[in-house]
């Protein structure tokens, strides 16, 4: 079921709270409402024209707003286990979700249990690309005393489709856990408020295909979302039970 849309009285109290916040000036903020979604003055600032000084206070927004659904999501999954693709994306969202100025990638580390046991930020780099040093995955792996991980990084086009280095450093993490008995369960893609499962759609191998190599990989961002990346999932999803099951092995 749709939400029920925003009365006037609660938009004019988020435009008045905006305005107050970041100094935006109420007519500007007003015009944009006509033109387009409220919510993207926080999104994309750049296209209301501000000052450097409402764009540094927006930018402060946005971090604190980030830091809040992180913390609250902490707070209600302390103990959280990840037994399936649905709820590793929900997780990743909290951090990664309306990321659109650069691209960040996590590990989270699990026990045998799949009970999380750290989530870290292993690199982040700009709009297009991020540079991955796996030996900083596997150290934190080891320091962790892991039993299973999941790879999460974000597409700042909003575009949920996996890129050749996507699959090659997956393909990769593969080959570098499994001499350890550690599991790669899933690597998480996140697109604007979107997630995509690597697992879900095959591209998470079982076994080690290649040598490992510990050289470092760059993320790269696809420009456009493809059309017919539905089409994919619903040819290769795993059915939600089957695939909670092969993570509870």
């Amino acid at each position: 079921m749709d939400p029920a849309p925003l009365d006037k009285k609660s938009i004019a109290a988020y435009i008045q709270s905006l305005h107050q916040l970041t100094g935006i000036p109420l007519g500007k903020l007003q015009r944009y409402r006509t033109v387009g979604k409220l919510i993207n003055a926080l999104e994309h600032p750049y296209a209301l024209e501000l000052t450097q000084k409402q764009l540094l206070k927006v930018e402060q927004l946005n971090a604190f707003l980030q830091s809040h659904r992180v913390l609250q999501w902490g707070e209600e999954n302390a103990k959280m286990k990840i037994t399936s693709p649905d709820l590793a994306g929900s997780y990743f969202s909290a951090f990664l979700s309306g990321l659109r100025d650069r691209e960040r990638f996590m590990v989270a580390f699990l026990d045998n249990s799949h009970q999380i046991i750290e989530t870290r930020i292993i690199s982040e780099g700009g709009i297009a690309e991020a540079p991955i040093y796996p030996r900083n995955v596997l150290k934190a792996a080891l320091n962790c005393d892991c039993s299973s991980v999941i790879l999460a990084h974000n597409h700042p086009s909003g575009s949920l489709k996996p890129s050749l280095e996507d699959i090659a450093l997956t393909e990769r993490m593969v080959a570098i856990f499994e001499p350890l008995k550690i599991d790669v369960l899933d690597h998480i893609i996140i697109g604007g408020t979107g997630y995509a499962s690597m697992a879900q759609l095959g591209q998470v191998p079982k076994a080690a295909e290649k040598e490992a190599t510990y050289e470092m990989i760059t993320l790269k961002n696809q420009e456009e979302p493809e059309a017919y990346l539905p089409v994919l999932l619903c040819e290769s999803v795993l059915d939600e039970a089957v695939m909670e099951e092969e993570w509870e092995r």
